[in-house]
């Protein structure tokens, strides 16, 4: 993102920094992660929007010419289905040119709640 986010405090100064034209694809990320986990905290991390329940969630961001999206794709069925938009690091871009996956965004969000979750029901139990 070409703004400065060393001062953005909140995701809505995130989304208001950002180029007009892509304002409504981000508020749109941000809406279908919330419907998805509805539970989940909104901060910035890493001068990024991110989403936190029983730990990280997804981060994403804008770019010049895509959308980042930042869940670690663990799932092997998922892991194919994120492969057209796969980056390097792990990362996902969705490319500004075509129609961003707002269902397969939902799909990783859940599964990344799922695995927080089990995660964090196997740490308890060995406590």
């Amino acid at each position: 993102m070409e703004a400065n986010r060393t001062t953005l405090a909140s995701i809505d100064d995130y989304i208001a920094a950002a180029r007009p034209e892509v304002q409504p694809i981000l508020e749109r990320i941000r809406d279908t992660i919330r419907q998805a986990a509805p539970a989940a905290e909104e901060k910035i991390s890493y001068q990024m929007p991110a989403f936190a329940l029983d730990g990280a969630l997804v981060y994403f961001a804008a770019f010049k010419n895509h959308i980042g999206f930042y869940p670690p794709v663990r799932d092997e069925k998922l892991r194919a289905e994120t492969s057209a938009y796969a980056g390097e690091k792990g990362n996902l871009r969705f490319p500004l040119d075509k129609p961003i996956p707002y269902a397969l965004i939902s799909k990783l969000v859940k599964t990344r709640v799922r695995e927080n979750r089990e995660r964090a029901d196997a740490r308890k139990k060995k406590q």
